[in-house]
């Protein structure tokens, strides 16, 4: 597709996220077309009708100058888009926030799907306080590729992990969304040991006409799973399984002694 401009007045947002004080997306939409995406919310605001996956729009800031009082303030990078989309490609948008963030006070998060991450590395060690997360909901490449099927592969993304780490930077793993079922903490904590500081994981949060859309696939992939799937998002109950599932968390916690923060 054209490249759309959108002007944009300031390069942070303030934060309503729980770990997050500030926000920066340099894109609206995210042609990653990950089926279980929560931000394809944002077309109501954007006045975007196509379906999810399908745009994007590319943001020309006005200013790159950050907020007043960022000692102790996290910003991320991609809430509601993914800054290393396909898009960044040919955009590089990515470059001269980089840059602005180079003796930045806060600290910095990204998260993202994709390893074009890499190509910023030597900017990404300019920035004082950072973190680069990739996330991943499982190891099955067969499962990912009918789910988030722009994401760059399994091994892509622990690849870039352990580069990210041995170049210097701060990496974590975010398991998002846990699928349950699917999702096997032990299995991804070894894929990453060594190589990530901290762990993240976040529940599937289905909601809208897309948890009908996103039961049905789960439902061919793994029909063996359809009865959990149904207890879990359709059933008053379900609650239940996600407080189980943070006793899990304490126990990888105890058992590998690895940092883990849950979303859940």
């Amino acid at each position: 597709m054209d490249t759309i401009i959108r002007d944009t007045k300031s390069l942070c947002t303030p934060s309503k996220l729980p770990a997050s004080d500030y926000v920066i997306n340099p894109y609206l939409g995210c042609t990653h077309r990950c089926q279980y995406c929560y931000a394809r919310f944002m077309g109501r605001f954007t006045r975007h009708c196509e379906p999810w996956g399908t745009y994007w729009e590319a943001k020309q800031y006005r200013s790159y100058r950050l907020p007043a009082n960022l000692d102790g303030k996290t910003i991320l990078i991609g809430s509601v888009t993914d800054a290393y989309q396909p898009a960044e490609v040919h955009c590089r948008l990515m470059p001269p926030i980089l840059d602005a963030l180079k003796n930045c006070k806060a600290h910095v998060e990204i998260l993202t799907k994709s390893t074009l991450v890499l190509r910023d590395i030597r900017l990404l060690q300019a920035i004082p306080d950072i973190a680069v997360g990739l996330s991943l909901s499982n190891l099955c490449q067969a499962d990912n590729d009918r789910i988030e099927p722009g994401a760059s592969s399994v091994s892509e993304r622990l690849a870039a992990l352990r580069e990210l780490h041995e170049a210097g930077i701060r990496t974590f793993l975010f398991i998002a969304p846990y699928l349950p079922g699917l999702t096997d903490l032990t299995a991804l904590v070894q894929a990453v040991s060594g190589f990530v500081d901290y762990i993240c994981v976040e529940n599937l949060n289905l909601r809208g006409a897309y948890k009908r859309e996103m039961l049905e696939l789960m439902e061919q992939l793994h029909p063996e799973l359809t009865g959990l799937y149904r207890h879990v998002f359709l059933s008053p109950g379900g609650g239940e399984y996600w407080r189980r599932m943070e006793d899990e968390l304490t126990r990888l916690r105890e058992r590998t002694g690895i940092h883990v923060i849950s979303y859940l």
